[in-house]
């Protein structure tokens, strides 16, 4: 995935907490921004049910790293590509 890809995906999670519809379904998903936007923390559960992500992303001279948290990237960047884009 091109480093593009993956900020435009981490920019659809806003700041803080919010209500995402996830596929139709409700998730509260967070997202922490550290370091000067250098770093980032995303959380997702769904609500009512047994969905989880999380992941931290680190943006780097090399690029844009994806580092998921005991989960495969693909279900992180599953539930990144459901969310609707910011505008």
């Amino acid at each position: 995935m091109a480093d593009d890809d993956l900020d435009g995906l981490v920019a659809r999670v806003p700041l803080g907490w919010s209500r995402q519809l996830v596929d139709g379904r409700a998730w509260g998903i967070s997202r922490t921004d550290r370091a000067g936007g250098r770093s980032s923390t995303i959380d997702g559960e769904e609500l009512g049910g047994a969905g989880r992500m999380s992941a931290n992303v680190w943006r780097t001279a090399a690029g844009t790293l994806l580092r998921p948290c005991e989960m495969p990237a693909e279900q992180v960047l599953e539930v990144l590509r459901a969310l609707p884009e910011p505008g």
